[in-house]
């Protein structure tokens, strides 16, 4: 069928100071991108960025960073990095980052000073991060909810990582999106993202989760396009709330351009991939 749709919103796009990551890590990321340099070199410019997006035909982008020293490399400067990498763009790009609970010692000031920095979103990787998104609640790690509190005040929407994860060292058992039924609970406020909606074991649970719950979102990157109706056969149904991402540029991700062609082919009506591929983006993560 195909689309043409304008104003496309990739919302899951990684941009990222790939120089920090760990030599294991930074080789999986290699082996899948023929042309690393390039990616290099959009990573050091947004000028050089956003042509690509012009290129791929993507009016808006959100762009995934996270904190994760011990396991990929990424420090807390990822987010002055990629707020920094957004100033003056803004109208088309959306920069994402991070407070890692593990290691703030102020996960309340953490915040604040992400949202005063410029952050518009957050992200939670528990495959990389390496704990439960509702340890909160057996007292193991509170600053999660101090997190999950002040995100909520700011309207900060969380994009939670469910789902494998192939990077060395990763901790799949933290990928099932179960957890984050606690999360959904306790703080109906919070906008929760379903990052790769649990690919490719826990499609059941994460469509569960955004029918049952008005404040959660299904984030479709990294699941291939010819398999997303087949995790999420009544796709039509949860169209108002489910959100493109390309997952660019994750091992062995096509380009941008193609996803959206092939996710415009699937046989879904106009109006659930006009809300897919655009405007439950805009809702999420922008004001506009």
């Amino acid at each position: 069928m195909g689309t043409k749709l304008s104003g496309i919103f990739d919302a899951h796009i990684h941009i990222q100071p790939w120089e920090q990551m760990k030599p294991e890590v930074l080789a999986t990321i290699r082996s899948g991108n023929d042309d690393f340099e390039t990616l290099m070199g959009y990573s050091r410019s947004a000028d050089s960025f956003l042509r690509h997006l012009d290129r791929e035909g993507i009016e808006r982008a959100v762009l995934v960073n996270y904190v994760s020293p011990d396991l990929m490399g990424f420090t807390d400067s990822v987010n002055g990095y990629i707020a920094d990498y957004c100033r003056g763009h803004l109208d088309r790009l959306v920069p994402m980052g991070s407070v890692h609970p593990r290691f703030s010692r102020d996960p309340a000031g953490d915040v604040e000073r992400l949202v005063e920095m410029g952050i518009r979103a957050l992200k939670i990787h528990p495959p990389h991060q390496l704990f439960y998104p509702n340890e909160y609640r057996q007292g193991r790690l509170p600053a999660l909810e101090t997190i999950y509190r002040k995100a909520a005040e700011h309207r900060l929407p969380v994009l939670f990582h469910t789902g494998t994860s192939i990077f060395p060292g990763a901790r799949n058992v933290y990928g099932d999106p179960i957890y984050l039924d606690d999360v959904a609970v306790d703080f109906p406020r919070l906008t929760i993202v379903l990052a790769h909606g649990g690919r490719p074991l826990w499609g059941d649970t994460a469509f569960f989760l955004v029918r049952r719950f008005p404040n959660v979102f299904l984030d479709i990157s990294g699941i291939p396009p010819r398999s997303l109706l087949k995790m999420f056969p009544r796709l039509e149904e949860i169209s108002h709330k489910a959100i493109f991402g390309s997952d660019w540029p994750g091992p062995a991700v096509p380009a941008i351009s193609r996803n959206v062609e092939e996710i415009g082919s699937l046989p879904v009506s106009e109006d659930a991939l006009r809300r897919i591929l655009r405007d439950n983006a805009r809702a999420v993560y922008t004001s506009t």
